[in-house]
C-alpha cells in the first residue's frame, strides 16, 4: 500500500503546482515480467515518477506516452511484447520474454471519481476494496474506459460504462472478488469487447510491537520502510517516547490489562512479543491467543514461549492446536541473524512470508520467481 500512498502524496504535490499527471497500471501480463498487474506510477508532466511498473526499463517509454494520453486528455493502453528474443528493436530492453499491457489514464481533479480520488477513499480507511479497470486489449484505438469502479462492503462508487450489461458483469465479479478475496482478468464479449481487471486491495500491514527497547527501533524502521503501519506498546514511560520512534505511527505506554483497549487488531495485524519482561508478554500472550491473529511473534528462545504457555496453562487458560499456529517463537527466519538490525530483518521477513502464504526458500530454486500467467475468463452478455 505504500505505492498507493505516494501516489496519492505525488498527486497532490503535482495539483498544487498545476501540473498535469496520468497514472499507468500494469492490467494484464502474459509471461514473465518483473511487476504484476496491479503495478502503478503516476507521471507528472514534467517527467516525474512515482511508484513503478517495470525494473527501471518501461518507464522512459511511458512517460512519452503519458504525455500524448495527457495531450489527448484520454486514456490510451500501450503493449509491449518482450516475446522475441531481440526485444532490442522496441527500445526499452526488457529481457523479460512476456508481453505486458499498461494502461495509461490522465488523471483530473475535475473529475471526483479520478482513480486517485479513488485511491484516497481507500487509504482513509482499513477495510478492504475492488477496483475495476476496464480496456480494450481487442482494439487498442478504441475507448479506454479505465478504472470505472470501487467496491467495498458498505460502499460503491462508478464511473460511466459503455453499456450497462458490461457495468452489471463487472459489479457482480466485483463483489465476487471482495467476498472471496481473489483478483480476476475477465474478457465481456457484447458487441464490443471489453477486458476488465477486477483486483483486491488490501490495507496496509498493521504492526505491533510489545517492546520499546532499542531492538525495536530498527523493526520499527524496516517495517515503515514496507509502508506497514507501526504501533508501539510498552509500559515502561521512560522508554514508549516518541521521539525514539519516528517512522512509528503511534507509540502507547500501558500495562498488559489496558493495552487491547487502546489498538484495533484485525487479520491484517501481526504482532511482536520483544519486552524482554516474562511476565509481560505472557500477559499479553494470554490476550492474544484468542483472538487467533495471522502472526503472534515471541522473541527469545524457545524454552521461553514454552515456559509461558505452561504456565499459561497451569493457570488454566486452554491452549487450543489452532491458537498454536498463529505463534512463532523464536521470532524470525533463520538467516544468521546475530544483532538487532539482522534480528528485525528476519521477523519482517518471516511476517511478510506469513502474510502472503509462502514458504521461504531461495528463488534460484524456484522454476519461476512469480507465476504471472492470468487466465482471461470468456464472458458472453
Amino acid at each position: 500500500m505504500k505505492e498507493l500512498q505516494d501516489i496519492v502524496t505525488a498527486f497532490d504535490k503535482a495539483t498544487a503546482q498545476d501540473k498535469q499527471t496520468a497514472l499507468a497500471t500494469v492490467v494484464h501480463v502474459e509471461g514473465s515480467s518483473y511487476r504484476h498487474a496491479g503495478a502503478r506510477m503516476l507521471i507528472a508532466e514534467d517527467g516525474e515518477l512515482t511508484g513503478a511498473i517495470s525494473g527501471g526499463c518501461l518507464e522512459g517509454d511511458a512517460l512519452r506516452k503519458a504525455r500524448l494520453a495527457m495531450a489527448e486528455h484520454k486514456p490510451m493502453l500501450v503493449t509491449y511484447d518482450t516475446t522475441d528474443e531481440d526485444d532490442a528493436k522496441f527500445g526499452v530492453g526488457l529481457g523479460c520474454n512476456g508481453i505486458i499491457h499498461i494502461l495509461i489514464e490522465p488523471v483530473s481533479n475535475k473529475n471526483a471519481n479520478n482513480p486517485v480520488a479513488l485511491f484516497k477513499l481507500f487509504l482513509t480507511r482499513r477495510r478492504p476494496v475492488v477496483l475495476a479497470t476496464l480496456f480494450s486489449l481487442k482494439d487498442k484505438k478504441k475507448e479506454q474506459p479505465g478504472t470505472c469502479l470501487l467496491l467495498s462492503d458498505d460502499e460503491l462508487i462508478e464511473s460511466e460504462f459503455p453499456d450497462e450489461l458490461i457495468k452489471n458483469a463487472v459489479l457482480n465479479d466485483a463483489r465476487f472478488v471482495l467476498k472471496n478475496g481473489n483478483s480476476v482478468t475477465k474478457a465481456y464479449l457484447y458487441e464490443d469487447e471489453y477486458t476488465c481487471f477486477v483486483e483486491l486491495v488490501q490495507p496496509a500491514v498493521s504492526l505491533v510491537i510489545f517492546g520499546a527497547g532499542n531492538d525495536a527501533i530498527p523493526l520499527t524502521n524496516f517495517a515503515a520502510v514496507l509502508g506497514w503501519q507501526v504501533t508501539v506498546v510498552d509500559g515502561r514511560a521512560n522508554y514508549a517516547v516518541a521521539n525514539r520512534f519516528p517512522a512509528a505511527k503511534q507509540v502507547i505506554t500501558s500495562k498488559p490489562d489496558q493495552a487491547l483497549q487502546q489498538l484495533t487488531l484485525d487479520e491484517r495485524t501481526a504482532v511482536v512479543l520483544m519486552t524482554h519482561n516474562f511476565n509481560y508478554d505472557m500477559a499479553m500472550l494470554k490476550q492474544l491467543l484468542p483472538l487467533k491473529l495471522t502472526y503472534v511473534g515471541c522473541l527469545g528462545p524457545k524454552k521461553r514461549l514454552t515456559r509461558m504457555l505452561n504456565d499459561l496453562q497451569e493457570e488454566g487458560t486452554a491452549i487450543t492446536n489452532d491458537q498454536l499456529q498463529t505463534v512463532y517463537g523464536p521470532a524470525g527466519l533463520d538467516i544468521g541473524s546475530e544483532n538487532a538490525d539482522e534480528i528485525a530483518l528476519s521477523i519482517i521477513a518471516e511476517i511478510q512470508s506469513v502474510l502472503k502464504k509462502s514458504k521461504p526458500m531461495y528463488l534460484r530454486n524456484k522454476q519461476f520467481i512469480h507465476d504471472r500467467a492470468v487466465q482471461i475468463i470468456q464472458q458472453s452478455l
